[in-house]
């Protein structure tokens, strides 16, 4: 899944008087290719990938979801969006309408989770696609302040974050692949690879189980790559 990354220019004016404009994304700014920039790693069998996540066991204790600063101004300070709301911009199928201060009306969005199309964006989160308490329990260092938040936003890759249905992101809460995958079948391969190549690029462990599961969702999957660029 490839994103545009949004760019908008918005008036600040009052709510009342700012005419609604069309949304409308550039091209992408960061394509994963085996030929791509510095740092862009060639795709890889999802089995090899897996080999190359390191094993620990989980460590929840201190968790807070206030350390992970979201949602910050995201990619364009002067849009008036936040990062949230330019994922939902980028993700758009059919583009909605845009007034001040970011407020959408109309457009429509596939939510990848459970195939559901979704016409109003009050009706969609934005997932963590590896959950903030999931980085926390894998984080084989403690993170600094910043990188939390630099993942917590993070659109400089085009899996870290994905605008779904509500529905779907609720059920899936804080789970790993062992404990939940999407009511899409046709998805799993898809998630389990985009699951790897988020650990991947933050350095991130997985448990033993997570590592069964992926296992699992590996050997249907033979023809499915990961392609991840590292963190900085």
């Amino acid at each position: 899944m490839l994103r545009s990354l949004p760019a908008l220019t918005l008036a600040v004016l009052p709510l009342l008087t700012a005419a609604p404009t069309a949304y409308s994304a550039p091209a992408p700014t960061h394509v994963a290719t085996a030929a791509g920039p510095a740092g862009v790693r060639a795709p890889l069998p999802l089995f090899e990938a897996i080999d190359r996540l390191p094993v620990a066991v989980e460590h929840r204790e201190g968790y807070k979801r206030d350390l992970y600063k979201h949602w910050n101004k995201g990619l364009n300070s002067g849009d008036g969006c936040d990062t949230r709301k330019e994922v939902i911009l980028a993700e758009a199928v059919t583009a909605p309408q845009v007034a001040a201060g970011c407020k959408l009306t109309g457009g429509t969005w596939r939510s990848a989770y459970d195939d559901a199309v979704v016409t109003d964006a009050a009706r969609l989160d934005v997932d963590h696609f590896v959950p903030l308490a999931e980085v926390f329990d894998s984080e084989q260092v403690p993170w600094s302040a910043a990188r939390r938040e630099a993942y917590a936003n993070d659109q400089n890759s085009p899996d870290t974050l994905i605008a779904v249905s509500a529905a779907s992101n609720r059920s899936k809460a804080d789970k790993d692949p062992a404990e939940w995958l999407p009511s899409d079948g046709s998805y799993h391969c898809t998630y389990a690879a985009t699951w790897v190549a988020t650990k991947l690029r933050w350095d991130l462990a997985v448990d033993e189980n997570e590592l069964q599961a992926l296992l699992g969702l590996a050997e249907d999957c033979t023809t499915t790559t990961v392609v991840y660029e590292p963190a900085s």
